[in-house]
């Protein structure tokens, strides 16, 4: 699990178009595929099936899930051009994503999976779970993210973020964010609710 400066490398603050260019396609995302000056092979609305697959005219079915829309241009344009055209000129872009969605979990208000449109970030995914709860460690607050096949984790500071004393770390479609539990707070916070009954707080 890293953490500090190792944990922002692997996790970095966003920058202009980074979310979006950096999503990765999942299944049942719609796609449009251009090829420059030839509309008999190019199509809006390509639905990436629940295997990952796309189909298309000459190329037949090819796995689309996992790569981002640049990667994929590229491998139908190297498709193309093996046995088809010399050069081909092809862009993909997605319409729609069902992909598009984040897993929070551990000491928020309302742990589940969230959908996200456009830059996210770790504030911002604790904020879809209505906030932390009061037994938060908000020194560890995990990312879990899948890159090039490898889960990896990075831990985060939630207090030192709100006071801007460190980035707020991008979130990706299918990040798994977790807030940690501490215990001291949870023992201190059941020491205030017995207070009454136990007259801790008593006048001298």
């Amino acid at each position: 699990m890293r953490s500090g400066a190792q944990a922002y490398a692997l996790i970095p603050a966003p920058t202009g178009a980074q979310t979006i260019r950096d999503y990765r396609i999942g299944p049942l995302d719609t796609l449009q595929i251009s090829v420059f000056q030839e509309p008999d092979i190019s199509s809006t609305g390509t639905v990436v099936d629940a295997a990952g697959n796309i189909s298309m005219p000459l190329i037949g079915r090819i796995k689309a899930t996992d790569q981002t829309a640049t990667e994929l241009a590229d491998h139908l344009a190297a498709k193309l051009a093996e046995r088809f055209y010399v050069d081909p000129q092809v862009t993909v872009t997605v319409l729609s994503s069902v992909a598009q969605r984040v897993t929070v979990q551990g000491e928020v208000e309302e742990p589940g999976i969230y959908p996200i449109s456009g830059p996210t970030t770790l504030l911002d995914a604790v904020a879809l779970a209505k906030g932390e709860t009061e037994n938060a460690a908000l020194r560890e607050a995990i990312v879990i993210r899948y890159v090039d096949g490898e889960r990896m984790g990075a831990v985060f500071d939630l207090k030192a973020i709100r006071r801007g004393d460190a980035a707020d770390p991008a979130i990706l479609a299918r990040d798994v964010i977790i807030l940690g539990h501490s215990n001291s707070k949870r023992i201190w916070h059941d020491v205030l609710r017995a207070a009454p009954l136990l007259n801790v707080f008593t006048q001298f």
